[in-house]
This record gives structure tokens, C-alpha cells and sequence, in this order.
């Protein structure tokens, strides 16, 4: 079970799985007391999981931050294996 998770709302989903970072504005949700550069797993708001990141900001600076900074860096999610499919042997 992961331990850190963070949520991103409907509009970011397919955002994310196009390999792009969280944006506060499309956060929906963080796990409390996530610290900065902490791995973290990637759910839809219906606890979907989409993939894996790095929190760019902890949950206290997510509170304040400005709507367009990154919250969530893009590691890995589950787009990837379409967006790559030709490449794959």
C-alpha cells in the first residue's frame, strides 16, 4: 500500500497520462504530511491509479502556491505502454 498519494481532478487526468506534471490548479487531493521529492502514486479522484511522481512541493506549500506551479513532477503512468507500443519488442 502506498503511503503518499495525491489525487488529480477529472480535467488533468489525461494530462497527466500524456506524460505531463500536475499542476496545482488539477490538484484534487494530496496525503497529508507528503514532504517534498517524495515518491508518490497517482490517482484519479475515483481512486483510479494513473501512474507514479515525484512531489515537487510538500502539502503545507501546496496550500499556498500559485494555481499554475507543478506539484507533481510525471515519473511513470499507464498511457505509456500506448504512447510506446511501437518501440516495445
Amino acid at each position: 500500500m502506498a503511503s503518499y498519494k495525491v489525487w488529480v481532478k477529472p480535467g488533468s487526468e489525461q494530462s497527466f497520462l500524456y506524460g505531463n506534471h500536475v499542476l496545482k490548479s488539477g490538484l484534487g487531493r494530496i496525503t497529508e504530511s507528503t514532504a517534498q521529492y517524495q515518491g508518490v502514486v497517482v490517482y484519479s479522484m475515483a481512486d483510479v491509479p494513473l501512474g507514479f511522481g515525484v512531489a515537487a512541493k510538500s502539502t503545507q506549500e501546496c496550500r499556498k502556491v500559485d494555481p499554475l506551479a507543478i506539484v507533481v513532477f510525471h515519473q511513470a503512468d499507464v498511457g505509456e505502454y500506448v504512447r510506446n507500443e511501437d518501440t516495445l519488442t
